[in-house]
């Protein structure tokens, strides 16, 4: 064999073992980032946990996070994100459904000769409560308490009182939604012989216009996106780093949340990602390539300072998972700008004080919802 063909058929091995080095790179790179364990396998065996029992990976999923984080939390209670970018969140505990209330509502009283029962009450009822975008509703007069309530069986009521929101994201109150108003309303006063007297149309189309203007300048719902820069990331990798700055599952697949500790309010910060990745057949082999972080301003009090939450975890998530934090338009965000964010946040929280519509109020969640 001569020298050319030696130094050939080292050449070609070369090549062949940079193209198998090449392959079995790109073919890591290709691989979803996947969560690293939450439990050893000895802890795993000290918790009574076989990972490998069919019927418990059909439980879970099959998913090695998902498992690992069951069985820690059947032993130590569930992981509920107790970091220090959530111990901000004072416990309170939780309130009652707020009544309409003249500042986003127009309401018409409905007088009566004498009480009711809460049984007949609610039957008169209308079965939709829709007029257009809006709630239709009617509330009692607690014959006993004196209060403004939602109707309830085994009370009685010496009034009632109708209303309709003024104004939401869906716009304002128009002239048809308003006569639908009034023939609903009456409709409810006819069951008890009563006749409600209606505030002026134009006057009510009017309020409603305005509180629509001032809701349309105020609104804000913030959006952060991190983008993956190497490799994609597994749900299961999404899931672990969220869980460790606070976030919890949502209702919905490929939601998680950080919840309010106030029951029945909505979450302070939600991270969105491709629902059909959380839904795949195989999660591990599922490519997420970007989350996105969501604040909708106006439903969240600004006493929990949710920006300065919301940069924080960026920051964090970006750090950790290897991404880059941009905005909707995929332009990098930075710190210069995010300063400039909630300077303009501090300007639309007093704006929204000085209506009497703070954010996070059960006024404000029903205004700009």
């Amino acid at each position: 064999m001569s020298n050319l063909q030696i130094g050939l058929a080292v050449l070609g091995a070369l090549i062949l073992v940079a193209l198998l080095i090449h392959a079995s790179w790109t073919s890591k790179k290709s691989v979803p980032r996947q969560a690293e364990p939450l439990l050893s396998q000895q802890e795993l065996d000290a918790l009574g946990v076989n990972s490998n029992d069919p019927q418990f990976a059909e439980r879970t999923g099959g998913a090695d996070f998902s498992q690992e984080l069951l069985a820690a939390q059947s032993a130590y209670g569930t992981l509920s994100g107790e970091s220090a970018l959530k111990g901000s969140i004072s416990g309170v505990k939780a309130t009652r459904q707020s009544m309409m209330d003249p500042l986003i509502d127009v309401t018409t009283q409905i007088d009566i000769d004498s009480p009711v029962s809460g049984e007949a009450a609610i039957q008169a009822f209308s079965a939709s409560r829709r007029i257009g975008t809006k709630v239709f509703n009617v509330e009692g007069l607690n014959a006993e308490s004196g209060e403004w309530e939602q109707m309830l069986a085994g009370q009685r009521y010496s009034a009632f009182q109708s209303g309709i929101q003024l104004a939401n994201r869906g716009g304002a109150l128009n002239e048809i939604e308003f006569s639908e108003f009034v023939i609903k309303t009456q409709a409810y006063a006819d069951h008890f012989n009563a006749t409600p007297e209606f505030p002026d149309m134009l006057e009510v189309i009017g309020r409603a216009r305005e509180l629509d203007q001032f809701a349309t300048e105020h609104d804000a719902q913030l959006n952060f996106t991190i983008k993956a820069q190497e490799s994609a990331w597994s749900p299961g990798y999404v899931h672990q780093h969220a869980a460790q700055l606070g976030f919890v599952a949502g209702s919905v697949a490929g939601r998680l949340v950080i919840p309010s500790d106030v029951i029945g309010n909505p979450a302070v910060l939600s991270l969105i990602f491709d629902s059909r990745a959380a839904l795949a057949d195989d999660p591990k082999l599922a490519a997420i390539t970007e989350i996105s972080l969501l604040l909708d301003v106006t439903h969240v009090p600004s006493n929990l300072a949710p920006f300065p939450l919301m940069c924080r975890v960026a920051h964090q998530l970006s750090k950790e998972m290897d991404g880059l934090i941009t905005d909707d338009n995929g332009r990098p965000l930075t710190q210069h700008q995010m300063q400039i964010i909630e300077r303009d946040l501090g300007q639309l929280y007093t704006a929204l004080e000085q209506r009497d519509l703070a954010a996070g109020s059960p006024q404000a969640r029903r205004l700009f919802s």
